[in-house]
C-alpha cells in the first residue's frame, strides 16, 4: 500500500464520518460545519485523483460561497428544532427504504468495479496535460445537451426564487416610488395661523 492509497483511505474515512455527522448532530450550525469538512475532504480526494480544477471549484464554490450563505442563514434565523423533528419518526420507514435502495446501488457499483479485470489505477498525467481543458472538451462535446439542460434548470430556479421573493405580503410595508415622486410641499407642510394669547 503506497502513500497515496493510505491518504485516500484516510480522507474517505473522514468524509464518511463527516457526512454521517451532518445528519446526526442536533445543532444546525454544527451540521453546516461538518458539511464544510466533508466538502474539503472531497476536494482532497479530487486532488489525489489529479483533478485540481474540480477540487478548487468544489472548495471555492461550495465552501467559500454556498456554505457561508448557509451558515449566515442558519445563524440569523430563529429555527425551532422541536418543530423540525415533529415528523421524523413518521417519515422514517420511507427514508429507510430510500437509504437501503441507495446503499444497494452503491454496493452493486462497487462489486462491478472490483469484479472487472481491467481496472485502471489513475497515475500521474503527462507534464503538458490540462485537466481543465479536458473537462471543457468533454462537457462541450459529449455532454453538451446535459450541460445546457442544467443551465436552463438553474435559470428557472433563479427566476422562481426572484418571483417568490418579490411577492407582496399583506403584513409587509412597501414603498411606492411613484407616490414618493408625486409628493409636493402642500402635502408635507401646513401653516396654521393662530391669534396670540395674552399672559395671565
Amino acid at each position: 500500500m503506497n502513500f497515496a492509497l493510505t491518504l485516500f483511505y484516510c480522507f474517505a474515512a473522514v468524509l464518511i464520518a463527516s457526512g454521517l455527522a451532518v445528519i446526526l448532530v442536533r445543532n444546525p450550525v454544527h451540521a453546516a460545519l461538518f458539511l464544510v469538512l466533508a466538502f474539503v475532504t472531497a476536494g482532497s480526494i479530487w486532488i489525489l485523483l489529479y483533478a485540481e480544477f474540480l477540487a478548487a471549484t468544489l472548495i471555492l464554490v461550495y465552501v467559500g460561497a454556498v456554505m457561508v450563505l448557509f451558515l449566515f442563514v442558519v445563524m440569523m434565523l430563529d429555527i425551532n428544532l422541536d418543530k423540525l423533528r415533529e415528523g421524523f419518526w413518521g417519515n422514517l420507514p420511507l427514508a429507510a427504504l430510500v437509504g437501503i435502495v441507495m446503499a444497494a446501488e452503491m454496493v452493486a457499483l462497487f462489486m462491478r468495479g472490483f469484479g472487472a479485470n481491467d481496472v485502471a489505477i489513475p497515475g500521474a498525467p503527462p507534464a503538458n496535460y490540462s485537466n481543465t481543458k479536458a473537462l471543457g472538451a468533454v462537457i462541450y462535446t459529449d455532454y453538451v445537451f446535459a450541460f445546457e439542460l442544467a443551465a436552463v434548470i438553474l435559470l428557472v430556479a433563479i427566476v422562481a426564487a426572484i418571483a417568490i421573493t418579490l411577492r407582496h405580503r399583506k403584513e409587509t410595508k412597501y414603498q411606492d416610488p411613484g407616490v414618493q415622486l408625486a409628493a409636493h410641499k402642500g402635502n408635507r407642510l401646513k401653516i396654521v395661523k393662530m391669534e396670540p394669547e395674552a399672559r395671565q
